[in-house]
């Protein structure tokens, strides 16, 4: 048993890295291990991508790496495995994304991102800080975590789902701003897990421990 952290040159990994060895040790959930190799992404138990930045430009950091693309769609859509996407990496799970250009994501959560935009204009874009949990709807990832846990989010746009069924979590930001998504063997988070303290680590442990 075996997770993936993918490497594609879109932020720095390393919390997020130490945040899943950390919890995998605790729950005996095999190695963890920060890569852009193709073929272990192919043998890999578990898949997570992060991803900091512009959707663009993460789209096509990740299709540079020959084979890559081809490996995860493969895993998650073939063999079932669970994949986590993490920020861009949740927004790139939607089938298209909006910032300063359209480009598709990988589809497998039907809806679009685009740029927040809070009612009260004294809210600031990025929203970029701790915010509560809104639970929508029970699922395994969740076990533990309530409304009103804390969570820490760096970011401009966010996924808009097209089926309520698919939004696991939002929080309040001038309006309802989606934070997690989730639909079969894949869920993604809008925060950072790794930088989410208790709440996020039990999100972690729950996703190494989880079996669609």
């Amino acid at each position: 048993m075996a997770t993936v952290l993918i490497d594609y040159d879109s932020g720095n990994l390393h919390s997020a890295e130490k945040a899943f060895q950390r919890m995998a040790a605790e729950a005996g959930a095999g190695p963890v291990t920060v890569t852009a190799d193709p073929d272990a992404v192919a043998r890999a138990s578990r898949i997570v991508l992060p991803g900091d930045g512009a959707f663009p430009a993460c789209r096509r950091g990740l299709q540079a790496i020959d084979g890559l693309e081809q490996a995860i769609v493969e895993a998650v859509e073939i063999r079932g495995v669970p994949f986590l996407g993490i920020c861009v990496g949740m927004q790139m799970l939607a089938t298209w994304g909006r910032e300063y250009e359209d480009v598709a994501g990988f589809g497998w959560i039907p809806g679009e991102v685009l740029r927040i935009t809070p009612s009260d204009p004294g809210l600031k874009v990025p929203h970029m800080g701790w915010n509560d949990l809104v639970i929508d709807r029970p699922h395994p990832v969740l076990d533990g975590i309530e409304t009103g846990d804390h969570a820490y989010f760096v970011h401009s746009y966010a996924m808009t789902v097209a089926d309520p069924a698919h939004l696991l979590a939002h929080a309040d930001y001038g309006g309802p701003v989606t934070a997690i998504v989730g639909r079969d063997n894949v869920v993604g988070t809008q925060f950072h897990p790794e930088k989410s303290q208790r709440a996020g680590l039990r999100l972690i442990a729950n996703f190494l421990g989880w079996r669609p």
